[in-house]
């Protein structure tokens, strides 16, 4: 349907940093173009030039064969450029339709024209498949349909060409499939998509065109029929890339951690645990399978410390049972947690590379790089390089803040600081959503190496893959209830399935 954009030499600086260097893209009426690259690779960068957030340092940007300057995210919408982020820019106190209208300048009245807005909305609700409550609060929406407003916003305002960062990141398999099904409406209407995703299967499933971008460069754009999932992962990480195979454990008699019929709000359907029973071993890993929003997060919560039980037991490697639900006490008896969001509870954002690896050894006496305001700036910096070079944590330096790096190296630098501390346990909330097949594997590879070690993990991910790749076992958490255990070698997958559904 011809050429909608096109993207020539684009460079961006950052200092000496090149986050983009002579990067070029076109995307075509009608198609799925997806954008794929490791975390840091300059996928965001690049579209956050084609915002207008930020302004390139060389290079230009042709949309519909005109050369545009995008100096403003307002300046973009006007060219038909919409962006839905992965961290959604929503306003939860305000309902669908006010998130849809704010900021929205077609009316030349000050007031507001609900109805004609409401009418125009659901025409397209209606063209595109959109299912969204449009008098619902944000904050009582699921995150499929949050979605849903948000891609409503960009259509709303005219968008031709829709920019997806990581849209299933945070999808159920079922909201995934609604989501590319209205993929498919928008292209069939000769609108574009770039499609940001590490998950290979579904860049294989969706897109028309693929964009490779390695260390800030692009090095090749492939036919979606005319290349493997493999060519792609070897283009991506530069070398060739074989997946690795784990070999199983037997469960040990040693018990890390158990949790004897234990329940936590068991009212609630979709965020209590109800007579939850749960044996962690030293030297196996636990994977907990099941749909997202099923008690995986009162679960991580509680074997963390952040809440208490309402009724039964969580007990010790000792036998006894654990009385004091605290974050500190919980580090203090060797616990390892990498969160569930690693930018609220795993870092400090504003914090440095260095201070972020070095926090939780404040809350220890044998902590050797001071006390209070008196640091010991050089000895950090050196303690964080080394950790850096062992976790290949890439930045210019350890000295940046914490939120600057990429979604990979931000976990990295998490993984780095709970594992140098050789935890007992090591609790693993979806750790490696978002991430790119290179970081998700030095992630699962780490992991692996601290069941080795003897340390108990437990595992809770809402990729099955994930949980079939990794677990010695497996428990099935459906509506805060374990539907049952099964085991992680040549497991019953059909069973389980059936199990993560209810029945």
């Amino acid at each position: 349907m011809g050429e909608l954009l096109e993207m020539e030499n684009i460079s961006k600086c950052f200092g000496s940093f090149y986050a983009n260097r002579n990067v070029n893209i076109d995307v075509r009426r009608g198609e799925v173009h997806t954008l794929l690259g490791e975390n840091g690779a300059g996928k965001s960068t690049l579209m956050n030039v084609l915002i207008g957030l930020y302004q390139p340092d060389g290079g230009k940007i042709v949309m519909n064969g005109q050369e545009v300057q995008i100096v403003s995210p307002r300046v973009a919408v006007q060219h038909g450029i919409g962006m839905v982020h992965q961290h959604f820019m929503l306003i939860e106190d305000m309902t669908g339709l006010e998130n849809i209208i704010l900021g929205d300048k077609r009316h030349a009245s000050p007031l507001l024209k609900e109805a004609d807005d409401r009418a125009s909305i659901k025409e397209i609700m209606d063209r595109y498949g959109l299912e969204i409550d449009l008098d619902k609060r944000v904050a009582d929406m699921s995150i499929g349909m949050q979605q849903r407003v948000e891609i409503m916003k960009v259509l709303f305002r005219g968008a031709d060409l829709l920019i997806l960062d990581e849209p299933t990141a945070v999808l159920t398999d079922l909201e995934v499939e609604g989501l590319f099904d209205i993929m498919s409406a928008l292209i069939a209407e000769g609108k574009a998509i770039i499609f940001i995703s590490h998950k290979m299967r579904e860049v294989m499933r969706i897109s028309n065109r693929v964009t490779v971008l390695r260390r800030g460069e692009s090095i090749e754009t492939l036919d979606l029929a005319d290349t493997t999932e493999q060519e792609l992962a070897d283009l991506m990480i530069g070398q060739k890339f074989t997946e690795s195979i784990y070999e199983k454990v037997s469960t040990t008699d040693k018990t890390a951690l158990e949790l004897k019929s234990v329940s936590y709000r068991p009212e609630v359907k979709h965020g209590g645990l109800k007579d939850v029973s749960l044996a962690i071993h030293e030297g196996e890993i636990l994977g907990v399978a099941g749909i997202d929003g099923n008690g995986q997060t009162p679960l991580a919560e509680l074997v963390t410390g952040l809440i208490k039980p309402e009724t039964g037991r969580v007990v010790g490697p000792d036998g006894s049972e654990i009385a004091l639900f605290s974050p500190s006490a919980f580090i203090g008896a060797g616990l390892g947690n990498i969160p569930e969001d690693r930018n609220k509870m795993g870092l400090v954002g504003d914090m440095t590379i260095a201070e972020n690896l070095v926090l939780k050894q404040t809350q220890s006496d044998r902590f050797s790089y001071g006390h209070g305001a008196w640091l010991k700036t050089s000895s950090i910096k050196e303690y964080a390089e080394v950790l850096k070079d062992e976790n290949d944590i890439r930045c210019t330096s350890v000295n940046q803040t914490a939120r600057s790096l990429s979604g990979g190296n931000q976990q990295k630098v998490i993984l780095a600081r709970e594992l140098a501390a050789h935890p007992k346990l090591l609790v693993a909330v979806y750790p490696t959503r978002g991430l790119d097949i290179g970081a998700t594997e030095f992630i699962h590879n780490q992991i692996v190496a601290q069941r080795d070690a003897g340390c108990a993990v437990l595992l809770i991910s809402a990729d099955f893959d994930e949980v079939l790749k990794l677990s010695d076992r497996i428990a099935v958490l459906f509506e805060g209830q374990i539907m049952g255990t099964y085991r992680g070698e040549n497991p019953p997958i059909k069973e389980i399935s059936l199990a993560m559904a209810g029945k």
